[in-house]
């Protein structure tokens, strides 16, 4: 049943509200509804959080987004994990109304004196409401003008109209025909479900010696933590292991995905199981359980979490073959069908037939994941979740959250948008996307726009440049340029990105013309590198990269997905946006009559540059082969900034500082020593005049 005042079409609602919206802690959202009212009386808003205990606060005031549209916002910002609830309080505007009229009556002589009589009555019933030290003395001043026939009738309105009136009207209006929307869900999780820089390794790739007439021996989980200061020197917050468990030798695949394996061949980790165990067993080449939990310890001194791969599929050897058949689809001859995506054949794995024993496949999987999560891992990187069945995740998701709350489940699932998205309803905190295939500006702008938009109640992206699986023809293509192309746009487009190693040498040769998949790939074969030399030759682009993630743990813009913002461009090759935080200011606790909060327009504009406020404005070169020069144009709003100001922008990855206004002249060059690109970190600046462009 609708409501005496109408609120509509709330948003964040996550399957119309059977699901909770997600944020995390210290994410600035908007509420947003479609609120109005019958005739012309003015209405007002605000938005009621409950925090996990239930208790009420704080109050949020909230403002129409376009005059005239009837939609009505406000960003909120909850401060502590757990499931939260927000509602929505319309209400009719006596005083807004009053005002409206009288504006318009009063200076035209229509029925004055009436008029200046009703503004008195509802200001007194105003003041009731307003705190002695939030401005009840003026509202009641205001009274007595009003009443004052002995003064002149312009001077009587002005005074109900003085700033300080309106501000402690503001603050506590006077509200009638209160109306409450139904509570909705919010799911308030650990800020790592949302930020984050991630760094893919193979630990048997790390300390594996190759060496001609000899077998090759592998790297251990032991010489793999010797990498760990290295990535964690690097800025990273993740360090993400593919599968680390036994690997089965029936039809292992050899070097480049052949399908004869060599006696020497180490095969697909991602082909999980043999004699030596399954999904809870530790690969014997890489070492034993107590050497993963020295990893994981290690990784934990140095702050990094370690993601461990899920994959929930098997070898031929797996011992769930064995002892759980009817876990397997059966084909006619009665051999086990194994997986295939046409023409790929994947001859090594096979899928689970998950309707044959749901609930005991449900409970073997949340042992597993609890056995991997008694040894520290917080992170799973989930294989291919979108070929399983989503009530499946859902069930999985739910049950570990529900005891554990922190941990964080990622989706390997580059699949259908509607598949993608309903992963991440069901529970999966965070997604793969379709960054990888978006290079050019329009596709960019298109999908990160999707991405900030409705979509990011549920769905969190984490952009990787790329993966064992992934190497994009831009990066086979386009040189060193284009990989510091993808690592800027990834690092400062998405609160989450990740690189799987490799990617700071600008590892870029593929297998064939056409092919994605990489020469000599890391998921057949060993593949140990020289980093030290590479350091000492400059053949890598570690320090953009540590720059990067510096900048983005230094700038809580960065931290956000919804405050993408795009600028316009003249040239179809370069790309500019930027991500703002305002100014944080303590929030009044649940007063009685919320309403807008005096200034709230002044701390808009004041937002970049008041204590607290952050705010980065990144413009990028797409174009990895040549240079392109381009007038950036600021929407100085969107900046915090009225259209007329100017600023000084400082170039994070040179250190320059130069003087912009509204409209900005760049020049971006590839292969220049620098990334074709600025991160600009903003500050107020004097009026234009003589200022210096990059």
């Amino acid at each position: 049943m609708i409501g005496r005042i109408p609120v509509l079409d709330i948003r964040p609602l996550v399957d119309c509200g059977r699901r909770p919206a997600k944020a995390v802690v210290g994410e600035t959202f908007q509420v947003s509804a479609t609120v109005f009212r019958e005739g012309h009386d003015a209405v007002g808003a605000n938005v009621v959080l409950r925090d996990p205990a239930g208790r009420c606060g704080p109050w949020t005031p909230m403002r129409e987004l376009e005059p005239g549209t009837d939609r009505w916002g406000a960003d909120v910002t909850p401060d502590r994990e757990g499931r939260w609830t927000f509602t929505i309080e319309a209400w009719s505007d006596p005083i807004g109304t009053w005002r409206s009229h009288a504006r318009v009556k009063v200076p035209a002589g229509v029925d004055a004196e009436l008029v200046l009589t009703e503004g008195a009555h509802l200001h007194e019933r105003a003041a009731a409401d307003v705190p002695k030290n939030a401005g009840r003395e003026a509202v009641l001043s205001a009274v007595d003008a009003l009443l004052d026939e002995g003064r002149p009738v312009a001077d009587r309105l002005a005074a109900a109209l003085a700033p300080e009136v309106v501000a402690a009207l503001d603050g506590h209006p006077l509200r009638e025909l209160v109306t409450t929307s139904r509570a909705a869900p919010l799911q308030v999780e650990r800020e790592r479900a949302l930020f984050g820089s991630w760094y893919e390794m193979f630990p048997r790739s790390e300390g594996a010696v190759l060496a001609d007439g000899a077998p090759p021996v592998s790297g251990t989980l032991r010489t793999a933590a010797e990498r760990l200061p290295a990535i964690a020197a690097m800025g990273f917050d993740v360090v993400y292991l593919p599968p680390i468990h036994p690997i089965g030798t029936s039809f292992r695949k050899g070097p480049d995905n052949a399908l004869t394996a060599g006696p020497h061949d180490v095969g697909s980790p991602w082909a999980i199981g043999s004699a030596d165990g399954g999904h809870d067993a530790i690969h014997p080449d890489l070492g034993t359980l107590e050497d993963f939990d020295h990893f994981v310890a290690k990784a934990r001194e140095l702050r990094l979490e370690v993601a461990l791969d899920f994959a929930l599929q098997c070898s031929p050897d797996h011992p769930w073959v064995t002892s759980h058949p009817q876990w397997f689809h059966h084909r006619a001859d009665g051999s086990i069908a194994y997986a295939e995506n046409p023409p790929k054949k994947y001859q090594d794995i096979y899928p689970i037939a998950f309707d044959a024993d749901f609930p005991g496949i449900v409970r073997e999987t949340l042992r597993v994941l609890r056995c991997w999560m008694a040894r520290g891992v917080r992170i799973f990187r989930v294989d291919n979740p979108h070929t399983k069945p989503v009530v499946f995740w859902e069930k999985v998701i739910s049950d570990i959250n529900r005891t554990d709350p922190g941990v964080v489940f990622l989706a390997e699932a580059f699949t259908r948008p509607a598949m993608m998205r309903t992963l991440a309803a069901v529970g999966f905190q965070q997604s793969y996307t379709y960054f990888t295939w978006r290079t050019t500006k329009r596709e960019l702008t298109d999908y990160l726009t999707e991405l900030t938009g409705d979509a990011a109640a549920c769905m969190r992206p984490n952009f990787f440049v790329n993966t064992p699986d992934i190497l994009h023809a831009y990066l086979q293509e386009g040189g060193r340029s284009a990989f510091e192309i993808r690592a800027v746009l990834a690092a400062t487009l998405s609160p989450s990105w990740g690189m799987y190693a490799g990617y700071e040498l600008c590892e870029g040769t593929a297998l064939r013309p056409g092919s994605e998949e990489y020469l000599h790939s890391e998921k057949y074969e060993l593949r140990p590198r020289d980093w030290a030399g590479a350091e000492r030759a400059g053949a890598t682009i570690t320090p953009l990269i540590t720059t990067l993630n510096r900048l983005r743990r230094h700038h809580p813009a960065l931290r956000q997905l919804r405050n993408l913002r795009f600028h316009r461009t003249d040239n179809d090759a370069v790309i500019a946006y930027s991500k703002r935080v305002p100014e944080r200011r303590s929030e009044p606790s649940a007063p009685r009559r919320p309403g807008v909060r005096p200034g709230d327009e002044a701390r808009r504009r004041a937002g970049a540059r008041g204590a607290g406020g952050d705010c980065v404005l990144t413009v990028v070169n797409l174009d990895p082969h040549h240079t392109h020069e381009a007038t950036v144009s600021l929407d100085m709003p969107e900046l915090g900034l009225d259209w007329h100001e100017s600023l000084s922008v400082r170039d994070e990855l040179t250190g320059t500082t130069y003087h912009w206004g509204s409209d900005n002249y760049v020049r971006l060059e590839p292969g220049s020593g620098i990334a074709p690109a600025h991160v600009f970190s903003l500050r107020p600046s004097s009026p234009i005049g003589g200022s210096p462009t990059p």
